[in-house]
């Protein structure tokens, strides 16, 4: 079970005013679940997203990214998104794009749209068709529940080896305007910045200039979604998906004004609770960890330090066990590839443990005070460089026997 992170509730989780939402259980992989999940979007609304950087990346990907770009060049707006689980239809070749051009042609034809118009995403297993045909069959059933409160179902419907659905709302004032927030998020392994085996869907009903959308949902992944790591590999679905549907009374045209700060805020807080449910519930984990390098010349060789720390197998498999086998963070440091990093002036802290001072095993520390803070399901390391006044925060998990076992069954 996800560490430290109770199941959303459904009635906790606001409608956000021109986005309607259904879903399907269209037996893509196994039968009665939900697998398909359409969202519907207001006429006004706009929407922008980042994707995997992953080369193999997958063909609603592809698709999603062309029509995006369409949109900026003039084409008609988005009007919904389709996701499945159940199959990735990645590493599928031009068949796998035709299936996934299929899929939004036979949304459109419901919504009387162009296929132009859909966004798809698909997660689940890489190279194996996506079957089509089962996919189409279940369109019908998701078009006729279009609702505006069924975004704890829509969580539900995009799960793979999740063991909990991940959904949160927010409701903020911004210059006397009310703004809701609700946003979904999915994922378990195969996760690691840029950006993870990861779905996120966020939306909220202010009405946003599509320039300011592409600025925020950069600037609002950059602070969750790729901060997160679980077992270090990179999907090729990776998706996280902004729409401001319109329908409220906030403006926002400008990335320079005052609105744009709060509305920013409040999207990236969201965000990082999403990334982080992500972590919480990563495939067999038992704990949640933050990573926290400060003093550093720059925030990217900050980012390095703490990538480094959180994709080692050897200090999360040292977390899992609650084995103070400490060396093994500075050893991820060292090899991070900060390449005049001086050592000598680095300290490390588990919590409120200092556990080595100037590069070296702090004279004070005891293994003990070590261990108790290992045992903890939260735990925070800490790294000062001395060496300038950036910081960056990553979030991981540790690596246990489950995790080996849910991936050597995941076809199964």
């Amino acid at each position: 079970m996800a560490v430290n992170s109770p199941l959303p509730v459904a009635a906790d989780l606001k409608p956000v005013a021109g986005i309607d939402i259904g879903f399907a259980e269209a037996g893509v992989k196994k039968p009665n679940r939900k697998d398909v999940l359409v969202m519907r979007l207001a006429d006004g609304a706009t929407v922008s997203g980042v994707f995997t950087l992953n080369r193999f990346c997958a063909a609603p990907v592809q698709i999603s990214k062309a029509n995006l770009a369409a949109v900026n060049a003039g084409g008609k707006p988005i009007r919904a998104l389709l996701v499945n689980t159940g199959n990735a239809n990645a590493g599928t070749g031009e068949a796998g794009l035709a299936n996934a051009q299929q899929t939004c042609a036979e949304l459109a034809s419901l919504l009387g749209c162009d296929a132009q118009q859909i966004l798809p995403f698909s997660t689940g297993v890489i190279l194996e068709p996506l079957p089509v045909a089962k996919i189409v069959a279940g369109l019908p059933a998701a078009v006729a529940g279009l609702t505006a409160d069924n975004w704890y179902n829509a969580a539900e419907a995009i799960m793979t080896t999740d063991t909990q659905p991940k959904a949160g709302s927010r409701t903020v004032n911004i210059a006397g305007h009310t703004v809701t927030l609700t946003g979904i998020s999915k994922g378990a392994g195969m996760i690691k910045p840029n950006m993870a085996t990861m779905l996120g869907y966020l939306a909220f009903d202010a009405k946003v200039a599509q320039p300011v959308l592409d600025v925020l949902v950069k600037q609002a992944a950059d602070q969750s979604f790729n901060c997160i790591s679980i077992d270090g590999d990179t999907s090729t679905n990776d998706s996280f998906m902004l729409i401001a549907t319109g329908a409220g009374s906030l403006v926002v045209d400008s990335v320079d004004s005052p609105e744009y700060k709060a509305l920013a805020a409040a999207v990236t807080e969201l965000s990082v609770f999403l990334a982080q449910a992500i972590v919480r519930d990563g495939e067999g984990a038992t704990k949640f960890m933050t990573i926290t390098v400060e003093d550093g010349a720059s925030v990217e060789e900050c980012r390095k330090i703490a990538y480094s720390i959180a994709h080692s197998p050897l200090v999360k498999t040292a977390f899992f066990a609650s084995d103070p086998n400490l060396g093994r963070i500075l050893a991820a440091i060292g090899y991070a590839g900060v390449d005049d990093l001086d050592v000598s002036k680095i300290n490390l802290y588990l919590d409120d443990v200092w556990v080595a001072k100037d590069g070296g095993r702090n004279p004070d520390y005891k293994e003990e005070d070590g261990q108790r803070v290992m045992k903890q399901s939260e735990i925070t390391v800490r790294v000062k460089l001395a060496r300038g006044a950036s910081t960056a925060t990553v979030y991981t998990c540790d690596l246990s026997h489950d995790y080996v076992s849910i991936n050597a069954d995941y076809r199964s």
